[in-house]
């Protein structure tokens, strides 16, 4: 089975990069997208052989994840299941036989850290959800999960110790949440790879210089490590300030 992640960074101005084209040669089983910016309906997504779930933010152009899916899921359901973490449009969980997918766009914790107690929140909610998930069957979830794990995870480790995505408190809740029994799928094919990456800034030329971070993600429980056949990074693909992630299953 193939699967693919993207933070689209705007579904519609990616359409006009490639997006569909992308989708198209690559045909995998399941495609999950975050940060959409848009509603379903404001543009028609025209994939055919794919059942489409959406969840948009209240707010109209900002933040939204979508799943695109080959099969049909047993079950779907959107957000994390805690009060105060349904406005954002950031989460998917689709059920199928051998496992729930869970897409996820997780909160950025903002220039000088402005959001972080909100992020906290969130990350202390969305580790009880999954809990709950996996005692029942295992969990893939994948997503822009806005956290650089280890200094090898990103071009400029000690100029950026503490900001956005680099402090030590998103560092400690990305432990935390692999410490509920998840692997991290890149890393365990590639412990020591460095140089590789999902996002780069717009600013700086830092795609140009591979000035990137690695913060986009599948996570796996632990029971389903020997599935994982290849997972690729990539960075040959443009269209958006992230590049897709894939993960092949056995």
């Amino acid at each position: 089975m193939k699967f693919i992640t993207w933070n689209v960074n705007g579904l519609r101005a990616c359409m006009g990069k490639g997006f569909l084209e992308f989708v198209q040669l690559e045909s995998p089983d399941f495609i999950c997208l975050q940060e959409t910016k848009m509603q379903e309906g404001q543009a028609e997504v025209k994939l055919e052989g794919y059942r489409q779930f959406w969840n948009s933010a209240q707010k109209k152009g900002y933040s939204g994840t979508a799943i695109f899916a080959k099969e049909a899921p047993l079950s779907v359901s959107y957000d994390i299941g805690a009060e105060g973490h349904d406005m954002e449009g950031r989460s998917i969980t689709l059920e199928y036989p051998e496992f729930y997918l869970i897409t996820e766009y997780t909160p950025n914790a903002q220039d000088k850290l402005a959001r972080i107690d909100y992020r906290l929140e969130w990350e202390a909610a969305r580790r009880n959800y999954l809990k709950e998930l996996d005692q029942k069957k295992p969990i893939i979830l994948c997503g822009d999960l806005n956290v650089a794990h280890q200094e090898i995870d990103l071009k400029n480790p000690k100029s950026n110790r503490g900001n956005a995505g680099f402090s030590d408190e998103e560092r400690d809740a990305f432990e935390q949440l692999l410490g509920i029994g998840l692997v991290d799928s890149y890393r365990y094919l590639y412990p020591d790879t460095t140089g590789q990456y999902t996002w780069w800034s717009y600013r700086f030329n830092a795609r140009a210089n591979n000035a990137g971070w690695r913060i986009d993600y599948f996570l796996l429980s632990e029971r389903m490590k020997d599935r994982i056949q290849e997972v690729q990074l990539r960075n040959d693909i443009f269209g958006s300030d992230h590049c897709p992630v894939v993960l092949e299953l056995k």
